[in-house]
């Protein structure tokens, strides 16, 4: 079973509708104990890294989830999610992240003909290995909707998408994975990304 972690800020419908189109069994949930009886943990996120890193906090959730990850069960952050597993946010503040992950999360700095957000289907291009990527090719299109992007990355990096700058798209470090983009909304791409994640330790 995996467990997408409901503590106020997310795209659960979607994400569950596509954990349950291939075929996976899904729950979503905000308590602790079927988060430590799932076989794997999704962390969604959208809107502001302060707002949701708040709410994470105050719900008590985010030990959870660093024990869960610091014991080897498998972690999908998506979007906002992804950005939550690095070490610090600079979105209107500073805000510690997780820290599962090294890095941090800064502001686009991009050339003036490129809108932020960053909106729309951008190729992926393959950095690293990764079980994440066993099921999709290079060149394969997902979408992205963030107006932040993770940089300094030690050893995470998988893939990266290319918008003015080269941008952080998957990343992965032992059993903790992150996709900037939605998995959700990005057709059988997505699909696919999400299976390869269903079959990890399997």
């Amino acid at each position: 079973m995996i467990a997408i972690i409901d503590y106020g800020v997310g795209n659960l419908f979607s994400l569950t509708s596509s954990f349950k189109k291939i075929g996976a069994e899904v729950v979503v949930t905000s308590d602790k104990s079927v988060i430590e009886k799932a076989s794997k943990i999704v962390l969604p996120g959208v809107g502001a890294f302060g707002d949701a890193s708040k709410k994470l906090l105050e719900s008590g959730l985010d030990k959870v989830v660093i024990e869960q990850a610091k014991n080897g069960k498998p972690l999908l952050g998506v979007c906002l999610g992804m950005q939550m597993l690095f070490e610090k946010s600079y979105e209107y503040g500073e805000y510690n992240g997780l820290s599962l992950l090294k890095g941090k999360v800064v502001p686009f700095n991009l050339p003036k003909e490129y809108k932020i957000p960053h909106i729309g289907w951008n190729a992926l291009r393959f950095k690293a290995k990764s079980p994440l990527l066993k099921y999709i090719n290079e060149g394969d299109c997902v979408y992205f909707v963030h107006s932040y992007h993770a940089v300094d990355l030690d050893n995470s990096l998988i893939a990266t998408a290319e918008y003015g700058t080269e941008v952080t798209a998957i990343v992965g470090n032992g059993n903790v994975y992150g996709c900037q983009f939605h998995p959700e909304k990005s057709g059988d791409v997505g699909l696919k990304i999400l299976k390869a994640f269903t079959e990890l330790g399997e």
